[in-house]
């Protein structure tokens, strides 16, 4: 199919699909495109139907209209595998970084459709406490307002691709350089619509882990569905902090831990084998 756009709540979403077998979509963390997954879908692509898109204001997605929520990823989710004919089938979720609190919502909302559940080095947030709505509107409001002012001083055309290079090298192992091609940084970075899904993403970072924690409370995942975990250690013992908040997370949801040596915290550039194993070998229930 390739790359195409699907309308959902009045934003085009740009979706690529390749491959065939079944369903796995891929979403990746804050700042992110679907060029960022690159490594991994050669991998996948002879045994699975793999779906990547950019979500509003990511990519070439069009630009944010609505605060994320936890429901609304997952939503998200389901309308775009709708929107694509493959409503009725079940699909390994991946999500990267923030993009493991959607893929987790949409197994707890969408049990029926998920057939395995893959946070690959995923946020994790054990207290977060949803704002409230005055709260989350101010949020928005002084999300929108940086991105004018920025954008108003140039700094996205200025600034953006190299931000998007720096960023990519800190997350990385050994700082390895941003393998993506440089017309798509340029296309997707140098623009407004890249900022604000940044800034408003960030800003409403702790009501969607909150948001998830309450889908936690409400909505059990299926005993029987293969949950993992990839954790990229910030120690080569595997003792840090980081690697701690992911040994718990992978205990609250009943996963397979793997830690992932060698890996920066963009775990599909630096070990996509990694990635592609555990959605290819499960575990098993």
């Amino acid at each position: 199919m390739g790359s195409r756009f699907v309308r959902i709540g009045g934003v085009p979403h740009h979706v690529v699909v390749e491959g065939s077998g079944p369903v796995c979509v891929l979403s990746a963390g804050l700042a992110l495109c679907w060029f960022d997954w690159d490594p991994v879908v050669p991998l996948l692509a002879p045994h699975r139907t793999v779906v990547r898109f950019d979500r509003p204001g990511h990519g070439l997605s069009g630009p944010a209209r609505t605060a994320p929520t936890a429901r609304g990823e997952a939503h998200r989710i389901a309308a775009l595998l709708d929107a694509l004919g493959m409503g009725g089938e079940r699909a390994t979720v991946v999500g990267h970084s923030l993009a493991g609190f959607h893929a987790e919502a949409f197994a707890r909302l969408y049990p029926a459709r998920t057939a395995a559940l893959v946070l690959a080095d995923a946020s994790a947030e054990e207290a977060a406490r949803m704002p409230g709505a005055r709260a989350a509107a101010l949020r928005t409001a002084a999300a929108r307002a940086t991105g004018a002012v920025l954008a108003a001083a140039g700094v996205p055309a200025a600034l953006g691709p190299y931000a998007r290079r720096a960023l990519v090298r800190l997350s990385r192992a050994g700082y390895a350089p941003d393998p993506a091609r440089p017309e798509a940084v340029r296309r997707c970075y140098r623009g407004r619509r890249a900022l604000d899904g940044a800034l408003l993403e960030n800003a409403h970072y702790r009501a969607v882990a909150a948001g998830l924690l309450a889908l936690r409370a409400r909505h059990p995942l299926p005993g029987a569905l293969p949950v993992t975990v990839l954790a990229a250690p910030d120690s080569p013992d595997g003792t840090d902090r980081w690697t701690a908040r992911q040994r718990a997370l992978a205990a609250a949801l009943d996963a397979r831990l793997a830690l992932v040596p060698d890996a920066g915290h963009l775990i599909m550039l630096d070990r996509p084998g990694a990635v592609a194993g555990a959605v290819l070998h499960p575990p098993g229930r």
